[in-house]
């Protein structure tokens, strides 16, 4: 464990581990070399993040074959407590039978209303994690 200024760097496994068990990350894309960010429910199979979408800039970000960031967290208020992990990787429109398939099995169901039928994955090429971590009370 790796503490740096109250931040415990957590390992690629950890990181991985807490992006597997969560539900609604963001996704942070550039429209017009402005940065844009947008919530979305998702899954990671195969070691890779996917969610469904509609036609909009999250579908065009990702038939372009743009690099991405993508961001989970946790935190407990009243604790002071948390964790963030932060993926990099480049988006692409999933159109694999098998791949759909998988996807499918997971039971991944978009939160917004609205018909968002196609799903996007993002390989993670960059991931890394960092928890808060408080010093002990003094005695």
């Amino acid at each position: 464990m790796l503490v740096d200024a109250g931040l415990e760097l957590l390992s690629e496994a950890e990181a991985h581990q807490l992006l597997a068990g969560a539900e609604v990350g963001r996704i942070g894309i550039s429209i017009a070399a402005l940065p844009a960010i947008f919530p979305v429910n998702y899954r990671v199979v195969d070691g890779a993040i996917v969610f469904r979408t509609a036609p909009g800039s999250k579908l065009s970000a990702a038939a372009s074959g743009a690099v991405v960031a993508f961001e989970v967290d946790d935190y407990g208020r009243l604790e002071r407590s948390g964790w963030s992990v932060l993926a990099i990787g480049q988006a692409e429109v999933v159109d694999d039978a098998g791949l759909l398939d998988r996807v499918a099995a997971t039971g991944l169901e978009p939160f917004a209303d609205g018909s968002r039928t196609v799903v996007v994955r993002i390989e993670p090429t960059f991931l890394s994690g960092r928890r808060l971590v408080h010093a002990p009370a003094p005695s």
